[in-house]
C-alpha cells in the first residue's frame, strides 16, 4: 500500500476492499453473537425511563427504520440514536479486552438503521457490522488508557469512528468516501466522564448519539462532503484532541484486514456493570459461598490498576454510598457489596433501595483500594480482594481474568439465555423473543426485515 497515504486512507482502503466471501466463519459467528447480544439489550431496556426519554424526543421523525421493541418507525438517525443508547444503557453490552470500548451498540445500531434505511439485505448488514467493529477495536489500542486520562469516553469518541466504518461498509462507500466520512465524524465527536460525580445519564447516550453521528458522517461522505485526510495523526486531529497525543500505535489500525481479527477479542459480560468491575464481582461472590459473613469483615482492601482509581474508587466516601442505581454500577465498594450480601449482579441488582440498604451500605464502608503498579490493564481485566474478620484470619480472593472474555469465553448456550433473560426484562413474549432470535441467527443471509422487533 503507498506509504505516502494518511492514516484514515489507508484504514479507508483496507474497508472498501473487504470482502464478505472470505471472511473467517469465527468472524460471521462473532458478529452474529454480538448482533443477538445487542437487540436483546435494546428489549431489555425498553422500559427504562431513559430510552422512553429518547423516544419521545424523537416522535415526529418519522422514517422506514425500527426502535427494537417500540412501535412505529423513525429516521435512520433516530433508530440508531435509541437503539445505540437502549443497547448501552444498563452496562450489559459487550467489551473488548486490550481496548476498553463496548463496540456492539454503536456498531449494530449503526449498520442496522443503514440497511433499513436504504433496503440493503443481510449481505450488507454482516459487512458493515464486521467493518466497524474491527475499525474500532483497533482504534481503541492506538493510545490506550489516554482517551479516559483526558476526560473522554472511548466508547463515544471512538465509537463516532466505529459507526462511520459500519454505516460506510453497509453502504458500500469507496476509499476516498471513506475517508471524507472519517475526517467529518471527528468534528461530531465526543463524550464526557463528568457522569461519574453523580450518576446521570449521559453515558447511556454515548452509545446512541455515536451511532447516529457515524450514519451521518458516512452519508455526507458518500456524497462528496470533505473531510480532514489526517483526521487521525494531525497536530489538530483526534487523538490529540481527545488522548493528547499524536505519538500513537498506529502500525495496529493500518495492518491489512485478515492478518489479525482483532474483534475476535471481543467479550461478553457475564453482570450487569461496568467492565473493570466485573472480576471482583466473581471475588465477592466466592466470599459468600465460602460462609464469609458480611457482618464479620473488619476491612477489605482491594489491589486495582491505577487506571481505575478516578472512575470505580474516586472520590472513595462518594462510592462507598453512591447516590443512585446508576451510580452504584460504577462504584466497586458498593459493587461488591451487592454481589457478596445478595449474588445477585444482572439486570435487577442496582436499584435506588438497594442504595439505601443498611447491610450494603455497612459492607461498602468497609472496602477500599490500594494500586498495584504491575496490574497489567488493560491488556488483561482482573480482580483481588484481601479481607480481614473479626476471628483475626485474613483471606484473600483472586480473579485472573474477565469472564466472557478471552480465557474463559461464555458458550453460545450461555449467551441465547442472556438474550431470553434480557427480552423477558423488558417485557417480551417467549414468543417475541423467539422471533427475534430467529432473526438474529439468520440477518446475515438474503432480505432483512426487523419488522417484527416493532413492539
Amino acid at each position: 500500500m503507498d506509504v505516502g497515504l494518511s492514516v484514515s486512507e489507508r484504514l479507508a482502503a483496507e474497508l472498501a476492499s473487504l470482502d464478505i466471501d472470505r471472511l473467517p466463519t469465527a468472524v460471521v459467528e462473532r458478529a452474529r453473537a454480538i448482533l443477538l447480544d445487542v437487540t436483546g439489550l435494546c428489549v431489555a431496556a425498553r422500559r427504562q425511563d431513559y430510552v422512553q426519554a429518547l423516544v419521545a424526543a424523537c416522535a415526529g421523525e418519522d422514517g422506514p427504520c425500527t426502535a427494537i421493541g417500540h412501535p412505529g418507525s423513525y429516521s435512520a438517525a433516530c433508530a440508531a440514536l435509541i437503539n445505540g443508547t437502549a443497547a448501552h444503557g444498563e452496562d450489559y453490552d459487550d467489551t473488548f479486552e486490550g481496548g476498553i470500548v463496548h463496540s456492539g451498540a454503536v456498531v449494530v445500531a449503526a449498520a442496522l438503521a443503514v440497511c433499513e434505511r436504504y433496503g440493503l439485505d443481510g449481505r450488507a448488514l454482516l459487512r458493515g457490522v464486521v467493518c466497524g467493529l474491527e475499525a474500532m477495536v483497533r482504534l481503541s489500542l492506538v493510545a490506550p488508557k489516554l482517551i479516559h486520562k483526558a476526560g473522554f469516553h472511548p466508547t463515544s469518541v471512538i465509537g463516532a469512528m466505529g459507526a462511520t466504518a459500519a454505516a460506510a461498509g453497509s453502504l458500500g462507500l469507496g476509499r476516498e468516501q471513506i475517508k471524507d466520512a472519517f475526517g467529518v465524524v471527528g468534528s461530531f465527536a465526543g463524550g464526557l466522564i463528568e457522569y461519574l460525580s453523580d450518576g446521570s445519564w449521559t453515558k447511556r447516550i454515548h452509545a446512541g448519539w455515536a451511532a447516529q453521528s457515524g450514519v451521518r458522517a458516512a452519508l455526507l461522505g458518500k456524497h462528496g462532503f470533505m473531510g480532514p485526510r489526517v483526521v487521525f495523526e494531525g497536530v489538530h486531529g483526534f487523538f490529540n484532541g481527545f488522548a493528547h497525543t499524536t505519538s500513537g500505535n498506529f502500525d495496529v489500525l493500518t495492518e491489512p484486514f485478515g492478518e489479525r481479527w482483532h474483534l475476535l477479542d471481543i467479550a461478553f459480560k457475564p453482570y450487569a456493570c461496568g467492565t473493570m468491575a466485573q472480576p471482583y464481582a466473581d471475588c465477592a461472590r466466592r466470599l459468600a459461598a465460602a460462609g464469609i459473613r458480611p457482618e464479620d469483615v473488619v476491612d477489605v482492601v482491594c489491589d486495582t490498576a491505577e487506571g481505575y482509581v478516578h472512575r470505580l474508587w474516586h472520590p472513595l466516601d462518594l462510592k462507598q454510598r453512591p447516590p443512585n442505581a446508576y451510580a452504584a454500577k460504577f462504584s466497586l465498594p458498593f459493587l461488591i457489596a451487592v454481589a457478596w450480601v445478595t449474588g445477585d449482579v444482572g439486570l435487577g441488582a442496582f436499584t435506588d433501595e438497594r442504595v439505601r440498604d443498611p447491610r450494603l451500605l455497612a459492607l461498602a464502608g468497609k472496602v477500599r483500594y490500594r494500586v498495584d503498579p504491575d496490574d497489567p490493564y488493560p491488556k488483561v481485566l482482573r480482580g483481588h480482594m484481601r479481607v480481614s474478620l473479626t476471628d483475626g484470619r485474613t483471606i484473600e480472593e483472586r480473579q485472573p481474568h474477565l469472564r466472557g472474555g478471552t480465557s474463559e469465553p461464555l458458550t453460545s448456550e450461555e449467551l441465547t439465555q442472556k438474550f431470553r433473560s434480557n427480552c423477558a426484562f423488558g417485557g417480551w413474549t417467549e414468543a417475541s423473543a423467539a422471533q427475534l432470535l430467529h432473526f438474529c441467527e439468520q440477518a446475515f443471509q438474503g432480505a432483512l426485515d426487523l419488522r417484527s422487533a416493532r413492539r
